[in-house]
């Protein structure tokens, strides 16, 4: 017996929805209720043309697509810059043997990237990505790619600066 549309698009949903839910949370540094809006946006948005996923090869990664492309549609938006706070109100559980602190520290240098440039870090180190397949997500160039990635990580070090040293050497 064949499964209902909407049977399917409940699985997918719930197989695809914890690592949508992390690529939104580091998209979004650590904004936890924003990450939560994105995928269900993004889900919404799967939804919408859930009838015709059968054009689409890999709907996990497409639903990454559309999960990226409404993180920079928010961010273009006026009232996406508004920050009631400078803290990030809620922490995203760890795993048992992670270092919080460090986890807040890369979340805040994160979150100061520019959202274009913070795409491409979690497009190309979080997700691993190809150069290529980060490109076509974007509507980018693989050379602008390669551009915002070296701009990027160059940025992420200035901002760590030796941060970083005093959370590894143990």
């Amino acid at each position: 017996m064949r499964k209902s549309r909407v049977e399917d698009f409940r699985e997918f949903a719930a197989g695809c929805a914890g690592r949508l839910y992390r690529s939104a949370a580091l998209l979004t540094g650590g904004d936890v209720h924003l990450a939560e809006d994105l995928v269900q946006e993004t889900l919404g948005r799967m939804y919408m043309l859930w009838g015709r996923v059968h054009r689409i090869d890999n709907p996990a990664a497409y639903a990454q697509t559309v999960l990226v492309r409404t993180f920079l549609t928010h961010r273009r938006r006026r009232s996406a810059g508004e920050r009631p706070l400078a803290e990030v109100p809620d922490v995203i559980p760890s795993p048992a043997g992670e270092d919080p602190a460090l986890r807040m520290t890369l979340l805040d240098a994160l979150d100061r990237l520019p959202p274009k440039d913070r795409a491409v870090v979690v497009l190309r180190y979080w997700e691993d990505r190809s150069v290529e397949q980060t490109a076509e997500i974007l509507r980018t160039s693989p050379a602008a790619v390669r551009t915002r990635c070296v701009r990027a990580l160059t940025r992420l070090r200035t901002l760590l600066g030796g941060s970083l040293v005093e959370f590894t050497a143990r």
